[in-house]
């Protein structure tokens, strides 16, 4: 079915349920877009935003763009499907009311008619209708809370953040005390503290600012601290001796993680999550933090397998029970706050996963490629009906430029498999200090990263939605292929079968230089483009139609393409316009 017709039909049936904004429909229904658009004569590219990172059904979607411009159309699309199109009087500002399901990513995209009358993409923005943000998380972060956050550069990297579709925002490091989070009391907090972190002041009212916009963006705020750390004082706040870890059976050696005292204030103390008194302590702890401060929800970090370690009695200590444990106590406590768990390396995911934390969250610390997909494949076997947000730092180095290839191999891969990455803040992370983080990104990569988060959201059904692998057997007689190693020197597939598509990802390792998706050494090669080969994709039902994507091709709009499918039915060749880091290719 082509892609007019289709378009014309979803537009009568919801015209009920779209509000138009400024789109202004044609006097002929049966009319095609590039009917009803003059002749445009310049075709610089449209930047334009939505105005929240994530929508409820039924909310309003008010577009802004960079430029106004007069007779340029507009398409609304579902997937590979036009839900909606039309002419816009203006691009300055216009609106849209989605379709009311609930869970579902579209692309806005502009166009304009060229001398042959074909429509040509001006720009594209993702909009994603979810009634809560974990579903689909797309997280952020935020760590700089003093003097080094006006209220200027709060409102640019908030605006930036919303343009990214970050429905979620971690608060790292803002705490006081990780036994002692709130600075203050409930009814006295302090106005502006140290963090334990000597020379890192953090304020009352530039956090709270922060949480207020992220809100009107529909982002969520999560409280960043550990699940078991205490400072040298701790027996002044009320912790207790028999809480904590030992390197000894006869708790004379506490565990601890050093830390540079300067300019930390102490080094941390570790206590036991098995033991309910410190959970309950915790709670109490997070209930005055949630008093003060408007989070919707707490953030919980852990420091990984400890080796060999035993509680005050000297019966040695399984962690991961205790994580358990503490998010069952902190669900109990504020049933109505989000929870998440870092699991460092996918240490206690099992346990971490049995309890109700809202999402799945893997620090990943092996730095192969193939370690990346081992991580989802874990995750997805342990639970597969939660998403997962992989933090991976790339450079771990603080000066100069980010390598925009393997930022970029890194991001493709990730969403490709399913997951999110957690990378975007006041600066791209680099390396496990977020709070120093230094290193700029060059302007190509920050325009592709707008395209690569407009992917993320738009195709978040295919993406990040069910389905299961297919281990497709895709050849070519023009580019090396091969499932998924990942291979280097090759164009790497991933294959998943999702509510009866067949979603072929082809991912280009053909040029890399290691198949490492650290890059410390920044070498990580740039792919060259391969354009116009062809694929053959076996298929398992009978086939609708074929379409590609890719954010590094045409905004990420879908785009139809032609095939032939074999005598027996069993395979469709397709030519694939253009590949450079990924591209999707979806078989109806």
């Amino acid at each position: 079915m082509k892609f007019k017709y289709l378009s014309f039909l979803l537009l009568l049936a919801g015209a009920a349920c779209c509000h138009n904004g400024n789109l202004v429909e044609p006097e002929d229904n049966s009319a095609s877009l590039a009917e009803q658009l003059p002749v445009a004569t310049d075709f610089r590219e449209i930047s334009f935003s939505s105005d929240k990172a994530r929508y409820a059904p039924g909310d309003v979607v008010t577009f802004r763009a960079s430029s106004d411009r007069a007779d340029v159309g507009v398409r609304y699309w579902h997937l590979g499907d036009i839900v909606q199109e039309g002419k816009l009087e203006s691009t300055a500002t216009w609106t849209w009311t989605p379709p009311s399901t609930d869970f579902q990513g579209y692309y806005a995209e502009l166009v304009a008619k060229d001398a042959d009358g074909k429509l040509r993409s001006l720009g594209t923005c993702a909009v994603d209708v979810s009634s809560t943000w974990t579903k689909f998380p797309r997280y952020g972060y935020l760590s700089r809370f003093g003097a080094d956050a006006p209220a200027g550069k709060r409102a640019q990297v908030m605006l930036n953040l919303n343009r990214h579709h970050i429905n979620g925002l971690q608060y790292y490091e803002w705490a006081y005390d990780h036994h002692h989070p709130l600075a203050g009391t409930p009814e006295n907090p302090m106005e502006e503290w140290d963090k334990y972190m000597l020379g890192t002041t953090c304020r009352k009212d530039v956090i709270q600012d922060y949480i207020r916009s992220g809100h009107l963006y529909n982002m969520a705020s999560m409280f960043y601290n550990l699940n078991n750390g205490a400072f040298e004082w701790y027996a002044q706040d009320g912790c207790q001796e028999t809480w904590f870890t030992f390197k000894d059976k006869n708790h004379s050696v506490k565990d601890m993680h050093d830390l540079a005292v300067p300019p930390f204030r102490s080094d941390l103390l570790l206590t036991d999550p098995n033991i309910q008194a410190w959970n309950d302590y915790l709670a109490r702890q997070t209930d005055d933090v949630y008093q003060v401060y408007d989070f919707d929800g707490f953030h919980i970090d852990q420091l990984g397998n400890r080796g060999t370690i035993y509680d005050y009695n000297g019966d040695q200590v399984y962690l991961p029970t205790g994580y358990a444990k503490m998010i069952q106590t902190m669900k109990k406590a504020q049933p109505g706050k989000y929870l998440a768990f870092n699991a460092v390396s996918g240490y206690g995911q099992k346990e971490i996963a049995s309890a109700p934390v809202d999402f799945l969250y893997n620090e990943v610390w092996e730095f192969h490629f193939k370690d990346l997909k081992n991580t989802l494949d874990d995750n997805k076997r342990i639970d597969p009906t939660r998403n997962t947000v992989i933090a991976a730092y790339i450079h771990d180095q603080n000066e100069g430029y980010f390598n925009t290839p393997a930022v970029l191999m890194l991001d493709a891969t990730l969403f490709a498999l399913g997951a999110s990455h957690i990378e975007l803040g006041e600066k791209l992370i680099c390396h496990i200090y977020w709070p120093s983080c230094k290193m700029e990104m060059k302007p190509e990569l920050e325009k592709a990263l707008v395209e690569y988060y407009d992917f993320l959201t738009g195709y978040e059904n295919l993406l990040r939605d069910g389905g299961k692998e297919s281990k497709l057997a895709v050849t070519s007689s023009d580019v090396p292929v091969e499932y998924w190693g990942p291979t280097q020197g090759k164009v790497n597939v991933y294959g998943k079968l999702v509510e009866g598509k067949t979603v072929a990802h082809l991912l280009n390792f053909k040029d890399a230089v290691h198949m490492n998706w650290r890059d410390n050494g920044r070498n990580q090669a740039e792919p060259k483009e391969i354009k116009g080969f062809r694929v053959t994709i076996p298929t398992v039902k009978a086939v609708k139609k074929v379409w590609v994507a890719s954010p590094d091709y045409e905004g990420g709009a879908p785009r139809e393409l032609a095939y032939t499918l074999s005598p027996d039915g069993a395979s469709v060749t397709v030519t694939v316009p253009y590949l450079k880091y990924w591209t999707m290719i979806v078989v109806e």
